[in-house]
């Protein structure tokens, strides 16, 4: 068994449990301390503001009566499923992806534990420029941002390489061809 996660992806599984941990301690935090809707100012652009998000990322379907909640939550569990199962069966080699895929692991759990637990998702970080609020989030979101930026520095990173060594089997391939023939 330890094998099997020092061997995988599954060992970037802690990243994952920090993020959730980390979430869930500063949601417990703001909703012990602050009351709905109040507004901490920490910067001259940034706010703690605690708020209730019941759709998805932006508000996304907030208003739609109620059965976005177990939608989104359905939609997070399938996705952590299939990174849990990617995780299995990402060779050692490989670690960018894992790391990834890990944050987003991570954040996914976060808010569909509010979401199951509270029936919404607790936000409260606020950036904002002059009167333009940058829609509220929290840790979780954090997290799934960093593993989509990983996975788009990932993309370029390693995209080219992937292409061309499939490229030079292919040339090697064929040459090796043209001297049989001859």
């Amino acid at each position: 068994m330890l094998k099997l996660f020092r061997e995988t992806g599954l060992r970037f599984l802690w990243i994952s449990a920090i993020a959730f941990i980390l979430d869930q301690w500063s949601k417990y935090t703001v909703i012990d301390s602050m009351s709905l809707y109040q507004s901490i100012q920490v910067l001259p652009f940034f706010n703690f503001t605690y708020v209730h998000n019941y759709g998805a990322a932006f508000s996304f379907l907030e208003s739609a009566g109620g059965w976005q909640r177990w939608f989104f939550t359905a939609i997070a569990v399938v996705v952590s499923v299939v990174i849990l199962w990617w995780l299995k069966q990402s060779p050692r080699s490989q670690k960018m992806l894992p790391i990834a895929f890990s944050f987003i692991l991570g954040g996914a759990l976060g808010n569909v534990y509010d979401r199951l637990v509270h029936g919404y998702v607790i936000d409260f970080l606020d950036f904002y420029v002059n009167n333009y609020h940058w829609p509220a989030f929290n840790i979780a979101d954090s997290a799934i941002f960093i593993g989509a930026a990983l996975l788009i520095i990932d993309m370029f990173k390693n995209g080219d390489k992937k292409s061309e060594g499939n490229g030079a089997d292919a040339n090697a391939s064929a040459a090796g061809n043209s001297e049989t023939i001859k």
